[in-house]
Order: structure tokens, then sequence, then C-alpha cells
């Protein structure tokens, strides 16, 4: 690596830093404050944006940030990973009179922020109501549902097999985006709930699934996606080729110089998870980042703000590419690739480091072995409690939509809390935000 530890801290600062307080009063007071806003309909758990932004404007940083987690538990943590230029901020700058949307993701930030640094408790733990649910997954749906049935008086224990607490947050994130530290701390929040977390916990090793129905009137399952999909490929299990959530993983540790990388680093896929291993990469210091897709341009799936930082950062896109093997003794030296564009040209990559970032498989295994149905798409299958085939387990986040963006997941997370209820105790409740 030819930067020093110094230049790569400042290649990884925050892209999006939090305003200052006079910054959130001019952004605040901008707001059109709209009757039946379209920001409200276009975030996935419906915060009251129009009301948290006013308290802003007021100076009622914690009753702002009581609107936003109330409608979203992992709401700090989405102020920095939103897409909002194609969800709050983008419904903004299409349906108003304004010609800059208004920075909902940052102004959402800063109450959230002064919120979690206060110490002041935002909810509080319902009265006990004698009822236990199993929550397996600590990502953002298993940690919204947690914190709604929590809010209710359920006894809550989220089961992780990690070491830490928060699943793509704090594992899977650019670092450029939100730290580990930022997930943790909003982990706190619901521990301080009373949810318990058992981490390092694997259901099937440390604890199996009949246990768990045993020691729970629920279950909620928030065991997202799996490994990351094969190219099946030659080549493909020699050193120095890495899955991109993994590869993303050793970043998160900030141990920059134990993290892998080369002169040159190819990344085959086009989303947006192939975008943060990219720029990453480039920003770790590689003097050579490919982006390698099958297919054209037009159709890559990243989103278009995500491209631009990628175009940015200085990154190189092959189109209509495909790696049909990797080369190297023991150690990747060179990828090869053909030509998807009819001419079927070959011709090699000379490169360290090969990261796959072309999508994760579903957890058709471990939900076959517990006797969850699925659709044919191996997604868990759920009606409109969030309610699997087995009646006392239910499911959300991207085991059941797939794969989309923290908030969904924890609008699944709140559904899937509202269901539960229901089918134990026959009443309804309704969180805030939820349809």
């Amino acid at each position: 690596m030819s930067i020093s530890n110094e230049q790569i801290e400042r290649n990884f600062a925050e892209i999006n830093p939090p305003l200052s307080q006079a910054e959130a009063t001019v952004e605040a007071n901008r707001c059109l404050y709209c009757y039946d806003a379209p920001c409200v309909h276009a975030c996935p758990t419906h915060i009251d944006v129009p009301s948290f932004i006013k308290k802003i404007a007021s100076g009622n940083l914690i009753g702002s940030a009581r609107v936003i987690f109330d409608a979203n538990p992992i709401g700090a943590s989405c102020a920095r990973v939103c897409p909002v230029e194609v969800l709050c901020e983008g419904a903004c700058v299409e349906k108003t009179l304004v010609k800059k949307p208004i920075e909902i993701g940052r102004l959402q930030r800063y109450a959230t922020d002064y919120a979690m640094a206060s110490g002041r408790r935002i909810f509080e733990k319902g009265a006990p109501n004698g009822k236990s649910v199993g929550i397996v997954g600590s990502g953002p749906a298993g940690l919204s549902c947690a914190t709604y049935l929590a809010r209710i008086g359920y006894d809550v224990t989220i089961y992780e097999r990690k070491p830490l607490a928060g699943g793509l947050d704090t594992y899977g994130m650019a670092e450029y985006k939100m730290s580990q530290g930022d997930s943790l701390d909003e982990v706190k929040l619901i521990e301080d709930l009373g949810v318990k977390f058992r981490l390092n916990c694997e259901i099937g090793r440390e604890v199996s699934f009949g246990d768990l129905q045993t020691n729970h009137d629920a279950i909620f399952l928030a065991v997202g996606l799996g490994a990351t999909n094969k190219l099946n490929i030659p080549g493909e299990n020699i050193e120095g080729v890495h899955d991109a959530l993994d590869y993303i993983e050793r970043i998160k540790t900030r141990d920059w110089r134990n993290v892998p990388t080369g002169k040159t680093v190819s990344v085959i896929g086009a989303g947006n998870t192939a975008i943060d291993a990219v720029t990453q990469a480039k920003r770790l210091g590689a003097e050579k980042v490919l982006m390698i897709y099958r297919r054209t341009e037009r159709d890559i799936s990243a989103y278009a703000y995500e491209y631009e930082l990628a175009k940015k950062d200085g990154v190189e896109f092959l189109w209509q590419t495909a790696p049909i093997e990797i080369l190297g003794n023991g150690r990747v030296n060179a990828l090869r690739c053909q030509k998807t564009d009819g001419s079927n040209r070959q011709f090699e990559i000379p490169c360290e480091i090969v990261i796959k970032a072309i999508g994760q498989q579903k957890q058709t295994g471990f939900l076959q072995n517990i006797g969850i149905e699925t659709d044919e798409k191996g997604r868990v299958a759920v009606n409109e409690l969030m309610q699997t085939s087995n009646p006392r387990i239910f499911a959300g986040g991207d085991c059941v939509n797939g794969g989309a963006e923290a908030v969904d997941a924890s609008q699944t997370g709140k559904l899937a809390a509202q269901g539960i209820h229901f089918s134990l105790t026959g009443e309804s409740v309704r969180f805030a935000g939820a349809s």
C-alpha cells in the first residue's frame, strides 16, 4: 500500500458530514411543511417529516427525534445510509415548488445525533405482559421489531451469530457513510429498552430452533440473505478472491494495513454493493480499480448518485464484459474476461484482487430445515401480518423482500410487531407510520 494511514483516514471521512446548529436552523426553515407531504409517502417507514423538521426549527430537538424514532427505530442509521435522493428528498424536489430538495437526511441526523448524545431515553419499556418473543438476527428488521415489542411489554431476546449487533448497518455499510460506532450507538438505545442480546449465538449450533420455540411465544426471523453468489468459473477459490460484503466487513475494522488490496482491483457486478467495493478499494490506495459488468451502462442496478460517486473517485468501467477465469498460481494475478457484445473477444486484466459483488443467495437451507415455506424466488412467504406458514413464526427484512434498503427492513419489523401482538392477544395495535 503506497499511501499513509493518515491519508486513508482522510479518504474515508464522511461524505455527508453533520450540520451545524446554524445550518440546521436555516435548512429547517426552508421546509414548506406540506399538507399531505410527498416526503412522508416516499419514506417506507412514513416518518412525519414536516413535524420533525418543524420541531428542529423551533429548537425542540428531543421532540424531533421522538417523531423520527417513533416511526423508525433505526432512524439515526437511516439518516446516514438511506438513498434519500430516490425517496424523501426525491419526492420533495419533484412535487413541491422548491428547486433544491430540503436536506431531510441531514436534518434527521441532526436531531437523532443530538438525542443520542444527550443520554435521554426517548421511549420506555412497557409494563410486562408475560409474553416472550425470540428474534433471529439483529439487523434493521430485527432491531425494529424488538423495539416495538419492548415498548408494549414483551420480553424480547435477539439471537445474533456475529460478535456485534446491527447486521449490515454494523458490518456492511461503506465506512464513509456510517461507522460501526454509529450503528452500535443505536443498538444501545434498543438495549436500554430492556431488549436482551445473545451474541455469537448461531441458531442450530449454540441454540436449537426447537429450544427457541419452547422458550418463546413467537419467533421473528430477520435472517437476511446468505453467502454471495458464485461466479462458477475456474480459479474462484484462490487467494485474492473476496466476497464484497466480507471485504467491506474487513474495512469496517479500520485496521487499514490488514485489509487486502493491490495495485489493481477488479470488482465484478454493478449494484450498490459493487459501488461500495470499488470506491473503498480506491480510497484504500489501489492505483487502478475496475468495475466489470456483463450488461450495458444503462442496465446497472446501482443508484445514479452512487454511480456518480464511483466516477468521481476515478473508477474505470468495463461494460458488456463477463469474467470467465481467474488466473494465478495459488494467488490472483489476472482476470480473463469475454465481451458480451457479440464479438466474444477474450482478454486478460492483470490484477491482484478480485471482488465478487453479484448478489447473495437466499437462506433456503436454514428455512427448509425449520419447515418454513418459501416462494419461487426462495424468499420467505408471509401474509399481511408478516406471518409465515407456521403461525407462531413471523419474518421480515431481506429474507422476505429479497434484498432492499435498511429503511424497508425497519418497516417490515414494525409490521411484524403489530402482527405478533395481534396473533398472541387478539388486540390490534398500530405504530406510527404503519400501513
